[in-house]
C-alpha cells in the first residue's frame, strides 16, 4: 500500500477528498481464494486483480479520468476445488447479487460507467452484465480478464492456466515474498478430459480439480522470472488505462460506429 493515499483508491480515500470528486468510472477488482500450485499464495488473484486495477488506474488518473478502485472481492467461482482445503467458493447467484447491490449504489449516485477487472478463470460475467443491464440500464457495465488484454506467448515460453510461468512472474513482480522457491513447486502437469469434445473445448463442462492435477497447478513454472512478469504487466496495465480513459471520455449515448 503506498505510504500516502492514493485518490483513485477508495479504500484509501476519505470522505474529506471523496466529497468533492465527480467520479466517472468504478472500477472493481473480482480475484478468488484458492490453492496455486506449492509456490504461489491463496490470495494469487486477489494480488493480481487488485494491482492490475490500481495500477492502470493511476494511470487513467494521471491522464485526467476520473476513475475509483472499489475493494477486491476475494471470492470467486470455485465449485470445482471444494475438495480443496480452504478454496472458498462464492457461487455465481451470490456474485450476481453482490453484483446488484453495487450496481444499486452506483446508479444512485450517478456513476454510469461500471468495470469489472477479473482475475480468477473460473469467473464469468457475461450473463450476469446481460441481467444488470436490465435492472440499471443507465449503467454501462462491462468486465475485463486482466491476463487475456495482450498476448501472453509474446511474453511467456508457456503462459499456462493456473499457477504456470504467466501468473508465477507477475506475482513475482508485485509481491516476490509471497513467492516460495521454484525448486519447491509442482510441474503444473495437468489431465484433460477423454472426450474428444470437451477436450477440444467447444463442449463446455467443470473440471474435478484434484482428478485433474496433484499440485494444483496447471501450467509449468519454471521458467518464470520478475523481469518477464514487469514486462508483461507493464504493456497489460497500460492498454487497460487506456481503456479507462477512453471509457471516462465516452458518450453512453454514442457508442457505436
Amino acid at each position: 500500500m503506498s505510504n500516502q493515499p492514493r485518490p483513485y483508491v477508495l479504500a484509501e480515500s476519505n470522505w474529506k477528498h471523496v466529497k468533492d470528486e465527480q467520479y466517472t468510472v468504478a472500477i472493481l477488482p473480482w480475484g478468488a481464494t484458492e490453492a496455486h500450485n506449492y509456490h504461489l499464495p491463496y490470495a494469487t488473484d486477489n494480488i493480481l486483480a487488485e494491482s492490475v486495477a490500481i495500477e492502470s488506474a493511476e494511470k487513467a488518473w494521471s491522464n485526467h479520468a476520473k476513475v475509483i478502485v472499489l475493494p477486491t472481492i476475494p471470492f470467486g467461482v470455485n465449485t470445482g476445488q471444494i475438495d480443496v482445503p480452504l478454496c472458498i467458493n462464492m457461487s455465481p447467484s451470490t456474485q450476481l447479487a453482490v453484483l446488484k447491490d453495487i450496481g444499486f449504489v452506483l446508479n444512485k449516485q450517478n456513476i454510469n460507467k461500471f468495470v469489472i477487472v477479473n482475475a480468477h478463470g473460473g469467473n464469468h460475467f457475461k450473463q450476469m452484465i446481460r441481467e444488470l443491464s436490465i435492472s440499471y440500464p443507465d449503467v454501462f457495465i462491462c468486465a475485463l480478464d486482466w491476463w487475456k488484454v495482450t498476448d501472453a506467448d509474446h511474453f511467456f515460453d508457456t503462459p499456462g492456466d493456473h499457477a504456470g510461468e504467466l501468473e508465477t512472474a507477475v506475482v513475482m513482480h508485485l509481491t516476490p515474498n509471497f513467492v516460495l522457491p521454484l525448486e519447491l513447486a509442482g510441474d503444473g502437469a495437468a489431465k484433460t478430459f477423454k472426450i474428444s469434445g470437451l477436450k477440444e473445448g467447444w463442449v463446455t463442462a467443470q473440471r474435478q480439480w484434484t482428478e485433474v492435477t496433484s499440485d494444483t497447478g496447471v501450467g509449468n513454472p519454471y521458467k518464470a522470472s520478475k523481469e518477464k512478469g514487469e514486462k508483461f504487466f507493464d504493456v497489460v496495465t497500460d492498454k487497460i488505462a487506456l481503456f479507462f480513459k477512453e471509457l471516462h471520455h465516452a458518450d453512453l449515448n454514442d457508442m457505436y460506429e
